[in-house]
């Protein structure tokens, strides 16, 4: 669906978008976007053990 974007619809969706956040929250936006993408990249790169996290001491009776 994304393969056939251009160089010139890239700046179009660029510029949309611009003008609906506006230039402080489209830092903030991409912030929090570079966040998310570095986030899922860790969990993914993390090996799953199948172990259930230990409970807090407190809930333990």
């Amino acid at each position: 669906m994304f393969s056939r974007l251009g160089p010139l619809e890239l700046v179009i969706l660029f510029v949309i978008i611009l003008m609906i956040l506006g230039p402080h929250r489209l830092v903030g936006a991409g912030k929090a976007l570079g966040r998310a993408i570095g986030e899922f990249r860790r969990a993914a790169k993390e090996p799953e053990t199948g172990e259930a996290k230990p409970e807090a001491e407190s809930e333990k009776k």
